[in-house]
């Protein structure tokens, strides 16, 4: 397998994905919030980069079992069903829904790998189901959405964290470039808990509105099996991605 990191999308954008595997990460929070959805019975998620899309879809989709979902700066949409808080995301919220989701990095990095042959989805939360699903892949790209064009310590730890279960699983048949390199050294050099990202850029402006909680929310490991991935638009469970 070859491998690349990305760690902003827009490092990704204008890519040529389309024989890549590309697994998108935004740990704080679209991601973690995608995978919580999943698990609590939500249908399907549709990511779009802007709120009027969202608005214009979740009407299309029918109101009465589409939510819409998503931030700007951190906070609920005006009108918006639901913020972008993996908290909010309960079986009695979104069980047997269908979610439009929009963020301001996450749901943008899963539009601009559109082209990609298959597209996941990765947190700390489901860290070791994903490095399974993508294991067979030829080549890798692995995309942090970062935060607004820059860099996230969170983000590259998760891509280091995943290159190194692909390497444990590969051996030396795992071969990186210059970013992976400097995401599994960070991922090797430290110690994931909740100390770790207290002062990232994210935790700070999280911790701004009221809700730094989520970050000890999104970075517990491997508490989930199943995998989201990202078809014709529609994220939902890959095949074998969890019960």
């Amino acid at each position: 397998m070859k491998a690349i990191v990305f760690f902003t999308l827009q490092e990704a954008e204008g890519a040529v994905l389309q024989d890549h595997t590309a697994v998108v990460i935004d740990v704080l929070r679209a991601s973690s919030t995608i995978v919580a959805a999943l698990a609590a019975g939500a249908q399907s998620i549709y990511p779009v980069v802007s709120t009027e899309e969202a608005i214009k879809l979740a009407t299309l989709l029918g109101r009465e079992d589409a939510l819409l979902a998503g931030e700007r700066r951190g906070l609920k949409v005006e009108g918006f069903d639901l913020g972008n808080s993996p908290r909010e995301f309960t079986p009695e919220t979104v069980g047997g829904k269908r979610v439009v989701m929009s963020t301001t990095n996450g749901t943008r990095a899963l539009v601009s790998v559109a082209g990609a042959e298959r597209i996941l989805v990765a947190s700390f939360l489901n860290l070791s189901a994903v490095a399974v699903a993508c294991a067979g892949a030829e080549r890798l790209a692995v995309v942090c959405a970062g935060r607004e064009g820059r860099f996230s310590i969170e983000d590259a730890v998760c891509a280091g964290m995943l290159l190194g279960r692909l390497k444990e699983r590969l051996g030396g048949a795992l071969e990186v470039e210059d970013a992976g390199r400097a995401a599994l050294a960070l991922a090797e050099a430290l110690v994931l808990d909740d100390a770790l990202f207290e002062d990232a850029a994210a935790a700070r402006a999280l911790a701004k509105i009221d809700m730094l909680d989520d970050v000890s929310w999104c970075v517990r490991l491997d508490v989930e099996e199943l995998v989201p991935e990202l078809k014709e638009r529609i994220i939902q469970r890959a095949d074998g991605g969890g019960a």
